[in-house]
């Protein structure tokens, strides 16, 4: 969600903000826009629509400069119009971008406004650069002024603020919402993520809450909250970027389907062995930390938050360990209890997910034990601020709807149990059969990718669908749910998850041969109670796609459509499962003509409210 690049130096810096803004596309925008400053002269030039419409038109006015900040912009405050595209400025000499959003915008227009100063867009942003203006009439010191002005500010914001007058700096200030600083040699740069960096730098700075910073080509100066100057540690990243190769396959999301078996062996690799799991994967002081443990809160959003809801049951039935999982914006504005020995564990595929890093600020503050973070980005604010973390190993994901970041986490908590279950008298045979069923995860995976064919043909009888049910029990109820949210994403077809013994309690009104429900039925000790909802749907005249274990028995006729899943360990029954739901989604959507990797109004990284 909206993407940021800076870049201060001596040689033009055009298609090094371009190429940061490329790099940052899957994260979502509708606009996109650069501000370059060339022999103290400002020229602005956005574009609704992709970054490639954006480069046409900077190539067409041959711009250059040597000082520059970019943006793409996934609209809050005002449609999705040229004027309301950043960067936006301030009489003709300050020049802003900005993520996040400043929430008290109103008051401060008005008071603007007052002063004399005229507003263009519909945007919160455009308070940012008038405001900073107004300081400057004051203290004519940018840094001064943004560290004047950011303090009017409510709300969450990553800015970047660059004047005419001075063009050889920058001055950044964050807030809720992710910067960080490229190093180089004789020039700087600064990001909302460090991928749209990697061409240019492998050195980086992580920016603190509250921080603000002035980047020159040479220098780097940060001052915290209190507007003392501090140090940040420098980061090598050893990150790896593939966001411009498909490797062959049509979309990003249909790749990342396939690397599921690569990324599981990379999550699993070195962490756990025939003997059990390795020590110090959760890391240092973790197994003290689970040794105290009694209750497990999780907090997660979308995707994140349907494993930590899979991992819920996983952690009761195996491990023994009471767990809750709330959606992270609900948890962070409720008065909540802490039970004693209270283990807080936050899940995000960015790191930078703004509820649930605010949801763990607020749960830090509250009494917690201690906090882990599951995470697929080394360095993310959500790693920073937890006392404990897991990397997920997933590798670059594009595509905005998740597939190999959700399968990954679920290896995390499922490991997560064990590392628990060792504290809380698991049976050594429960233990074997996690271990064992995590070993031959990748292997099962590669199994079950071999259905694509046969769901893609099925995808076929979806292509004028406008509704559809998923059903599952147990811990597939969760993966049901990832089902459902995966198809609505990327085919915009309304899908609803049900646990399927919910049927009778409201959804059967719905049944009917325009509805297809699809049921996820591995062969557990809840698959007659789950055949008995199937024949409720039958009996109402209902078309179902049944996703079953081989040794389920169920059959296909001419109300039923039932797709053989490769048999597979009972724990990890719900990442096998989740494979066919996600090729699923992608063929309806392929026949339908969606955009797969960027579906509409979405966001690959929620970093607002």
């Amino acid at each position: 969600m909206c993407g940021i690049v800076g870049a201060v130096a001596e040689r033009n810096v055009v298609q090094i903000l371009l190429e940061g803004l490329r790099r940052l596309e899957y994260r979502g925008y509708d606009s996109a826009g650069v501000a370059l400053i060339n022999n103290d002269d400002l020229s602005i030039v956005r574009r609704i629509g992709k970054v490639k419409e954006l480069a046409d038109a900077i190539n067409d006015k041959n711009g250059k400069g040597t000082t520059g900040i970019a943006h793409t912009r996934w609209a809050t405050h005002g449609g999705v119009t040229e004027l309301n595209a950043h960067p936006h400025a301030s009489q003709a000499r300050f020049a802003v971008v900005h993520n996040g959003i400043i929430e008290n915008h109103a008051t401060l227009r008005t008071e603007l406004k007052a002063k004399g100063y005229t507003f263009v867009s519909d945007t919160d942003t455009e308070t940012i650069a008038h405001s900073i203006a107004a300081q400057m009439e004051i203290s004519g010191d940018l840094l001064q002024s943004v560290l004047t002005a950011v303090k009017t500010f409510e709300g969450a914001y990553g800015t970047v603020v660059m004047d005419k007058q001075t063009p050889d700096k920058l001055v950044v200030a964050r807030s809720g919402s992710p910067l960080v600083i490229g190093l180089g040699i004789g020039e700087n740069f600064l990001a909302s993520d460090q991928m749209a960096l990697l061409p240019v730098t492998r050195r980086f700075i992580f920016l603190e809450e509250g921080d603000v910073a002035q980047i020159t080509r040479d220098s780097v100066e940060i001052y915290d909250i209190n507007g003392d100057q501090v140090e940040r540690e420098i980061i090598e990243s050893t990150v790896e970027h593939d966001a411009g190769d498909k490797g062959g396959y049509r979309h990003y999301m249909l790749k990342e389907i396939h690397e599921q078996p690569t990324v599981l062996r990379n999550a699993i690799k070195g962490r756990i062995s025939q003997d059990g799991l390795q020590q110090g994967i959760f890391g240092e002081g973790a197994d003290e930390v689970f040794k105290q443990t009694d209750y497990v809160k999780i907090i997660a959003c979308g995707t994140s938050y349907h494993a930590g809801v899979t991992a819920k049951y996983w952690l009761e039935q195996y491990a023994n360990v009471q767990c809750d999982v709330e959606i992270a914006s609900e948890f962070r504005y409720r008065r909540s209890f802490v039970p004693q020995n209270a283990l807080l564990v936050t899940i995000s595929q960015s790191g930078e997910t703004a509820d649930t890093l605010a949801a763990l600020k607020l749960a830090k503050q509250s009494g917690y034990m201690s906090s882990l973070s599951i995470c697929n980005v080394d360095g993310s604010s959500l790693v920073r601020e937890s006392a404990l973390s897991f990397l997920t190993r997933a590798g670059a994901e594009i595509g905005v709807a998740s597939t190999k970041a959700f399968t990954t986490q679920l290896a995390a908590l499922l490991m997560l149990t064990l590392a628990l279950g060792k504290h809380k008298e698991m049976p050594t045979e429960t233990e074997q059969q996690i271990v064992e069923g995590l070993i031959g995860l990748p292997t099962k995976l590669e199994e079950t990718l071999g259905l694509a064919i046969e769901i893609e043909d099925l995808a076929e009888e979806f292509s004028d669908k406008h509704h559809s049910l998923f059903l599952g029990r147990g811990e597939q109820y969760p993966i049901a749910m990832e089902g459902a949210l995966k198809l609505k994403e990327i085919s915009y077809i309304h899908a609803e998850a049900y646990a399927s013994g919910e049927l009778k309690h409201g959804p059967l009104a719905l049944i009917d041969a325009e509805m297809p429900v699809i049921v996820v039925a591995p062969n557990n000790e809840l698959l007659e109670k789950l055949k008995s909802n199937v024949e409720e749907v039958r009996a109402r005249g209902g078309i179902m796609y049944v996703f079953a274990d081989k040794d389920a028995h169920f059959e296909s006729d001419e109300t039923m459509r039932v797709v053989q899943v490769p048999h597979c360990n009972e724990t990890i029954a719900p990442v096998v499962y989740t494979i066919p739901l996600q090729l699923l989604s992608y063929y309806v959507a392929l026949i339908k003509g969606t955009d797969v990797d960027q579906p509409r109004n979405l966001a690959k990284s929620v970093t607002v409210e």
